[in-house]
């Protein structure tokens, strides 16, 4: 079912973290997000925020209920997308996704190589499950702007093309691309 033009949108957000998701301390990384959504959405939104460990089941598990159940068009992960044993979000992510986006990793990639060189050890990624967008981004706050301000003018037009909620952005906004109708 498509979603009707100008609609209030869901938006997934989903921390990964192990110490985060046990209390062990404050989940600033999805705070970064919202701050981030709040700030450059126009459209009117409301956040589906999940906090949970990084395990490939449970990752997938929520990536699927977001998805298909919750029908937020995007959805936005913070965390696991490193080289250590327990960061799984890209796995999980193309475990459940019907498409690889790997153009939205190669281009946050290159925005944070332009501040540190371990930026090449970064595997965020992003897929479309049905009418979702799922964006992976690291769980670094700084770095979560960052990344978002690099991707952020494609997610509206590609959450059209997939016949999710119409996102408009704020001037505040990374300037939105929507090619012209004819």
């Amino acid at each position: 079912m498509a979603y009707p033009l100008r609609m209030s949108a869901r938006i997934g957000i989903v921390t990964l973290s192990d110490r985060a998701s046990a209390g062990v301390y404050e989940d600033l990384s999805g705070k970064a997000i919202r701050d981030t959504l709040t700030e450059w959405l126009a459209t009117p939104w409301e956040p589906v925020v999940r906090l949970i460990p990084d395990d490939r089941a449970t990752i997938e598990q929520t990536l699927i209920e977001l998805c298909d159940v919750e029908r937020c068009g995007l959805v936005v992960t913070t965390g696991g997308t490193g080289p250590a044993p327990r960061d799984v979000t890209p796995e999980a992510t193309e475990a459940v996704c019907q498409k690889m986006m790997p153009g939205f990793g190669e281009l946050m990639r290159k925005k944070s190589l332009e501040k540190v060189p371990t930026a090449i050890l970064s595997r965020q990624t992003a897929g479309i499950r049905g009418q979702s967008l799922i964006v992976n981004l690291p769980g670094k706050p700084a770095s979560i702007r960052e990344c978002l301000e690099a991707v952020f003018p494609a997610i509206p037009y590609c959450v059209d093309l997939i016949g999710g909620p119409f996102l408009e952005g704020t001037e505040a906004a990374p300037k939105v691309f929507r090619p012209k109708q004819k």
